[in-house]
């Protein structure tokens, strides 16, 4: 059973550490020959926090960093109308160009059919990859504020040589406080690529697991993060059978006994916009599934993954059981696949609608 802190000792249920970039979404169009955008906010982390403030209602706070000027007002901006805490996020001053730091940005196509969707970052030199350890006064939050859940990730921890120590310093202080840590791995090889690679990627992953309670990841996130290869099972998360995900948990079970819950949600893509959707969570050596949805129709997929997380995270904060916790983050996800954005428009009510079977049906 894991422990968390009660609501009333603490001013934060959930805190995140993370980038969070400007999305510029060319909506039905390719970004090379876009002549509009419509912009978004988003961040594998932050997108953790933003939905359990404005899905479930509970008090998130950011810990990340942006260069002070309107790119960085206008990301603030989306971040407080997302009911998210901004009081630890950390300004840099603005040069005029940009040369010393600058606010990251992100072009996403959203996919259709048979065109997969594709992201280009442009997030070198970002304010959030500044930060260093020492740059937040984690005792102060964890230790005097409070704070119930740490969410981190393998994003966050691909941006800079000091990043890696930054989560370290904060998962270490969260521990060392009582609160809950979960980290999604969110294997990017675009980030990894010319940070040391694979090799380095699991290097940086493996020391932080030991300081997880929580861990979040597909089965390439497992592979290429912390080396966990399951012989006989393609690496293509749509061909893990739940026997490979059970072999999988066995082997990180072993290698970090420290880990309370395993969790990951499996699609089978068949299309950009049609996907078979579930997800698992491991807990005290028992596998839940959440129901299946074949065929789920998929309008944007980007930040999925990380509605999952929230509303999986949100089942465990209301004490309600690892089988609800999947049911609430797979729920959470295919709704958040159904606008667009990197993050989520869907409402309790409407998850714990999809959760008990109800219709698409017109309301009115």
């Amino acid at each position: 059973m894991i422990e968390i802190k009660p609501a009333a000792d603490c001013q934060f249920d959930i805190l995140s550490l993370g980038e969070v970039m400007l999305r510029l979404d060319p909506a039905d169009g390719r970004v090379r020959t876009a002549r509009q955008f419509t912009a978004w906010e988003g961040g594998g982390e932050y997108n953790v926090a933003r939905g359990l403030s404005r899905c479930f209602g509970l008090r998130a706070a950011l810990v990340s960093a942006f260069v002070d000027n309107e790119v960085g007002h206008l990301l603030e901006n989306f971040i407080l109308a997302g009911g998210v805490d901004m009081s630890h996020v950390k300004w840099f001053p603005f040069d005029g160009v940009g040369r010393s730091s600058r606010n990251g940005l992100n072009f996403t196509e959203r996919g259709f059919g048979v065109r997969p969707a594709l992201g280009t970052s442009d997030r070198g030199h970002s304010a959030a990859s500044l930060l260093k350890p020492g740059d937040i006064d984690w005792d102060h939050l964890f230790g005097e504020q409070g704070v119930r859940w740490f969410h981190t990730g393998g994003i966050f921890a691909a941006l800079s040589d000091t990043s890696p120590a930054v989560i370290r310093e904060a998962l270490a202080a969260a521990k060392q406080h009582g609160t809950v840590t979960s980290y999604d791995l969110n294997y990017r090889d675009s980030l990894w690529s010319s940070f040391g690679g694979r090799e380095n990627c699991q290097r940086v992953n493996r020391e932080l697991a030991p300081l997880v309670d929580v861990m979040i990841g597909n089965e390439e996130d497992f592979t290429a993060c912390l080396g966990l290869n399951v012989p006989g099972v393609d690496s293509e998360m749509s061909q893990l059978p739940i026997e490979g995900f059970q072999a999988m948990i066995h082997k990180a079970s072993e290698q970090f006994p420290n880990l309370q819950i395993v969790a990951t949600t499996m699609r089978t893509v068949k299309t950009a916009t049609v996907n078979d959707w579930c997800a698992v969570c491991w807990q005290g050596g028992e596998l839940f599934e959440s129901i299946k949805r074949p065929n789920l129709e998929i309008l944007d997929r980007v930040g999925g993954g990380d509605s999952f997380a929230s509303g999986l995270i949100f089942g465990f904060l209301s004490d309600l059981g690892p089988q609800q916790a999947v049911e609430y983050g797979a729920a959470h996800g295919a709704l958040a696949m159904t606008t667009p954005g990197d993050t989520s428009m869907a409402n309790r009510a409407e998850v714990e609608a999809l959760m008990a079977g109800k219709s698409a049906r017109v309301k009115r």
